[in-house]
């Protein structure tokens, strides 16, 4: 039952991590700076969620952060279809984001704790249902809802809701003193640079993987691709590139250290993400689009567990931290994204570049992190 909570939670924020992009273009209300500040909003509440849920989790236990950030997904959901302006747009997706940063700490933090012994494998299957809900979202709004924001709104708020039910109906261990973070060993924690280059690493991933969520369909859609089909590359290219490729690689990193796997991830990352701007056809893109999912799927699951594995104690602590820099790349490449495309989309292709860019930087960053992994 631990598994099932771990699982519907991360499904759960699979779903809303596509919801931003997968609406975008319903939002003609917003400028395309305004959609950034917007992508922005929920990205500051996952930070502010994720820098400050860690000692939560780790001196009350990781039921605790499940319920809480679950009822705030649900309850932003509900409510989302009443925003019709930008003001409580802005509002909601920061909501949205805080409760989505905790689910993210909390659920990583339990599987870690179960599956410490295979603990890249065990993240990485955990985290093909974000891959999974990614997919689900965009696919739902273009073959069945028909872009309706209400319905695939509250779809998405039911799915959170009957999630929250599990949640506090699943007996979950208590937080343990010996994983349980305490002050007087934060210095074992803040004072490795271990710590910062991963957060740093995670850091230019998320810039990349949210702007693909973000703004691929926008993207798309600019290149004369009908929205429904924009929807679907979104959904069946890179949300399904994502969920495969967390399941091939589970077995390779029984035998492949998790260091070389992200390396070859990041180098793989530069060139697909160059690759799936350079093309407008559907079935071209399509496959750009999928090897990109695919070159990204270990990154972020594999980087948790080089966290779990080289922070035995704090872990949720040293995890909160970690994932806080990813939201805070979700923070700088939206808006700058938006900004670099102006007020249209003509420029949003020379926007995305920085999505390559930022994979090239992963590639020297895991470089100068591999010896300290290896201590």
């Amino acid at each position: 039952m631990l598994i099932v909570a771990a699982i519907l939670a991360i499904f759960v924020y699979g779903v809303i991590a596509a919801m931003l992009g997968t609406l975008m273009p319903t939002f003609t209300f917003l400028s395309m700076e305004q959609k950034g500040t917007v992508a922005l909003a929920q990205a500051i509440g996952l930070i502010i969620a994720s820098i400050s849920v860690g000692p939560l989790i780790d001196n009350k236990g990781k039921k605790t952060g499940l319920v809480l950030g679950l009822a705030m997904i649900a309850a932003a959901l509900w409510a989302l279809p009443s925003a019709g302006s930008y003001v409580p747009l802005l509002c909601l997706l920061l909501f949205l984001g805080l409760g989505g940063g905790i689910i993210v700490t909390a659920a990583n933090a339990l599987v870690s704790d179960i599956g410490a012994e295979r603990r890249g494998s065990v993240l990485n299957f955990l985290n093909l249902f974000f891959g999974l809900g990614g997919l689900a979202t965009p696919a739902i709004s273009a073959n069945i809802v028909g872009g309706d924001l209400t319905k695939l709104c509250y779809l998405a708020a039911g799915l959170a809701t009957v999630t929250l039910v599990v949640h506090i109906a699943t007996k979950m261990p208590p937080p343990s003193g010996e994983r349980g973070f305490r002050f007087s060993e934060a210095g074992d924690v803040l004072g490795r640079p271990a710590l910062y280059l991963l957060s740093l690493f995670l850091f230019l991933y998320v810039a990349a993987e949210v702007g693909v969520w973000n703004w691929l369909a926008s993207y798309l859609i600019g290149q004369g691709i009908p929205e429904p089909r924009a929807l679907n590359i979104l959904s069946f290219g890179f949300a399904l590139g994502l969920l495969v490729g967390r399941v091939a690689v589970s077995p390779v990193l029984m035998k492949v250290r998790a260091a070389t796997v992200t390396l070859g991830a990041a180098v793989l990352m530069a060139i697909t993400t160059y690759l799936m701007l350079q093309y407008n056809d559907p079935t071209i893109a399509w496959v750009a689009v999928f090897c990109a999912g695919l070159a990204m799927a270990p990154v972020f699951p594999t980087t948790l567990a080089m966290v779990g594995d080289a922070f035995p104690k704090g872990t949720a602590t040293a995890m909160g931290i970690v994932i806080t820099c990813g939201w805070v790349g979700l923070a700088v490449s939206s808006p700058l994204i938006g900004g670099l495309a102006g007020a249209g989309s003509a420029n949003l292709k020379t926007a995305l570049l920085v999505l390559p860019a930022a994979s090239v930087l992963m590639i020297g960053v895991n470089l100068v992190l591999r010896p300290m992994l290896k201590k």
